[in-house]
């Protein structure tokens, strides 16, 4: 394996983040050029380098350069507007030509599949490909993996085509929704990434990687929402221009709407493995992509259960909204008091919730609630709790039952209630200092396309004075009652 010290640019990036992690976990020697390097604070381990730079300022890129054997190359300016390819362009040359000043001997690049013997490719398709051209024309070996849609959270092909499946019971679709690809998950594309590295010296030129499946971005968002449990009907609408198209996707999923055109024209290119080069060269095998999606869905759901609220809203990675804040697909409402006893007195009454108890706050709504429940065919109140002062993982807890529990610091709750999509609600109790400790509440909602948005909107006013009037209850409780 290489020992040798490794670049990545692109590291605040959804694949370059990966990479850089995936790097520090095999014992590589890493550096990362960011432009921002103050966004990369706290996100890579001590042992790695960050140096700023701008691969469009050729002043900066020698210093973070030096000494480098392999330099992994993924970044590009689709976001930048409608002079993207002319910047990604510059910025490659430049790059290259400081790679081979400073003696890199391989640059690995991540571009996109296609072939123009299917039509003219589009603007970013044909950008991604002409990006290597001018890698190369540096004189460096580059090793070039093109991909096609890559599956996982956070992707953004990925996440445009969770959006429409989450939030549109009949869908509209263009031709591009008909068009070939051969998806890839991010754990097999981050494996033949790094996996490139160890390549011999003279492998270099061009390798087309893809899942085993060739399906159409229909067949992609009908598993997606299988797996989600979410029934979807799609109307063929020929006549959609790419215009019109992103104008569509921008009304439906604002997020995308800047990029919206250029990912469209780009889906009008079928992005398929047409050589088998790199199954003959890396070891690596692709998942299916049936359990690329689970595997991003399930992540999701771990990556959750692991996320400390207190943490995560405290750095504001999450600011505060009205209707509460997306991640992923869930929809979060997170509110926190302080109070003056320490954590145990403080966790005291959160352990004692639901059951003979109740909710100590709005039980009357937490009654009609069980009832709605109950009518429903759910399990309502009824169940209420095993023991009025312990609990354990696993147990039902009225209309919920616990999912995470950790004494003094921890209560999750899963609903088990009938609702059109999934619901949790955590507390998590942490100490200040010696006198303070602050309680937070989080209702967490996965909503089951719009159906489960309209419920979460919908209710969302009745919640939010619940779940208030609760937390300030068990605070009060909290530095009223007596220790026990």
């Amino acid at each position: 394996m290489t020992d040798g010290l490794v670049l990545v640019t692109g590291a605040t990036g959804y694949v370059g983040g990966r990479v850089v992690a995936a790097l520090e976990h095999a014992g590589a020697r890493v550096r990362c050029l960011a432009r921002r390097p103050y966004a990369l604070a706290g996100r890579v381990a001590a042992s790695t380098e960050v140096v700023g730079a701008d691969c469009l300022d050729p002043a900066t890129l020698p210093a973070a350069l030096a000494g480098v054997h392999t330099a992994y190359y993924l970044v590009h300016s689709m976001g930048s507007g409608r002079d993207f390819a002319a910047l990604d362009e510059v910025a490659a040359r430049n790059f290259g030509e400081a790679a081979r000043a400073a003696g890199v001997r391989r640059i690995v690049y991540l571009g996109g599949l296609g072939s123009s013997r299917e039509g003219e490719l589009s603007e970013h398709l044909r950008s991604r490909q002409q990006t290597g051209d001018v890698l190369r024309g540096s004189g460096v070996p580059v090793v070039e993996l093109r991909a096609s849609i890559v599956i996982g959270s956070g992707s953004l092909s990925y996440e445009m085509v969770r959006a429409l499946v989450e939030r549109l019971p009949v869908m509209m679709c263009p031709r591009w929704v008909q068009v070939r690809t051969q998806p890839i998950a991010i754990d097999d594309l981050v494996a033949y990434v790094l996996a490139a590295r160890d390549l011999p010296p003279d492998a270099h030129g061009v390798y087309e990687i893809g899942g085993p499946d060739v399906v159409s971005y229909r067949d992609i968002m009908l598993e997606y929402a299988r797996q989600r449990g979410l029934r979807r009907w799609m109307i063929p609408v020929p006549l959609l221009t790419p215009q019109l198209s992103s104008l569509w996707l921008g009304l439906v999923t604002p997020l995308y709407a800047r990029v919206g055109r250029t990912l469209v024209e780009s889906m009008r290119n079928a992005t398929v493995v047409t050589s088998d080069r790199a199954r003959r060269e890396f070891s690596v095998r692709p998942r299916p992509m049936r359990e690329a999606i689970a595997r991003a869905i399930s992540r999701e759901d771990a990556e959750l259960a692991a996320t400390r609220w207190s943490d995560a809203l405290s750095s504001a990675a999450l600011p505060p909204a009205w209707g509460g804040t997306r991640y992923g697909t869930r929809l979060v409402d997170s509110r926190s008091l302080v109070v003056g006893v320490d954590p145990r007195r403080a966790f005291a009454p959160v352990m004692r919730l639901g059951g003979d108890t109740g909710w100590y706050w709005g039980n009357a709504l937490w009654k009609l609630r069980g009832a709605f429940d109950l009518a429903a065919g759910g399990a309502g109140l009824r169940r209420g709790r095993r023991d009025p002062q312990r609990l354990r993982v696993g147990e039902a807890l009225d209309f919920w039952r616990v999912e995470g529990y950790e004494q003094d610091r921890l209560l999750r709750l899963v609903a088990e209630m009938r609702l059109p999509g999934r619901a949790w609600l955590q507390f998590e109790v942490t100490p200040l200092d010696d006198e303070r400790t602050e309680i937070r509440q989080t209702a967490i909602f996965d909503p089951a396309g719009l159906t489960g948005l309209l419920y979460w909107y919908g209710l969302y006013p009745v919640h939010a004075l619940i779940f208030r009037g609760m937390l300030r209850a068990i605070a009060e409780r909290a530095e009223t009652e007596p220790a026990r």
